[in-house]
């Protein structure tokens, strides 16, 4: 998954990050509305976080630019203003839900995963191609029911491509969805990732294989015998 982060103050933005790192959510950080909606347009994240108070104005106008880029996407807002009148006016204004500061990390990843299970994001909470299945909710991967020990990286790769299985995904699209704005890329990190998630695979005897479409991308999908590579 991949959010976008907005929030002025710079020790909460970067604690706020790493903390959603720590459980496989990429977080783009803007502190301010301009940057915000230029990140919105480009149209890569999953969900939006968002302080009502910025430097620039109201976090809450940039409801209408988000649904405007993506009818569906959630937001939550992350506020100090804790007021029932205040809550009433963020949902009203178009929030999935209203998280006070302060709060704990907890319950923000616990509203996140709400959010997250409803419709607009996802049909299904788990999503399986052979034997190997993806758990969306969980951020967890399983062969034959047993979970699979990967690193962040690579459980965002096979994230981005069960949310597209059977169908090949571009590289930029798989970029996109593995790193952050602030990431410093080097141009065989992905396939580095690529390759030792396939090697991850086959070693745990998933019966799903990750194919390369040369000039393309990537395919995830069902082994249909076992020579099949």
């Amino acid at each position: 998954m991949r959010i976008l982060l907005v929030e002025d103050e710079p020790e909460m933005a970067q604690a706020l990050r790493t903390a959603l790192q720590r459980h496989g959510i990429l977080a783009d950080i803007a502190p301010n509305l301009m940057q915000a909606g230029e990140a919105l347009r480009q149209n890569v994240h999953d969900l939006l976080l968002l302080d009502r108070q910025l430097p620039d104005g109201d976090g809450a106008t940039l409801i209408r630019i988000a649904r405007k880029c993506r009818a569906d996407l959630p937001v939550i807002m992350l506020t100090a203003r804790g007021s029932l009148a205040d809550r009433i006016d963020g949902l009203d204004l178009g929030a999935d839900d209203y998280l006070v500061k302060p709060f704990a990390v907890e319950e923000l990843l616990a509203r996140i995963r709400a959010v997250s299970r409803r419709p607009s994001q996802l049909a299904l909470p788990t999503a399986k191609v052979g034997n190997l299945s993806f758990n969306f909710s969980a951020h967890e991967a399983f062969v034959d029911a047993v979970p699979l020990q990967l690193p962040r990286r690579q459980l965002l790769v096979l994230e981005a491509l069960f949310l597209r299985h059977g169908r090949t995904v571009r590289r930029e699209v798989l970029q996109e969805s593995v790193y952050d704005f602030n990431d410093e890329i080097q141009s065989n990190a992905l396939d580095a990732h690529v390759s030792k998630l396939r090697r991850a695979l086959s070693e745990a005897g998933a019966r799903a294989d990750i194919h390369v479409i040369r000039g393309i991308g990537y395919l995830l999908k069902e082994r249909t015998n076992e020579g099949e590579e």
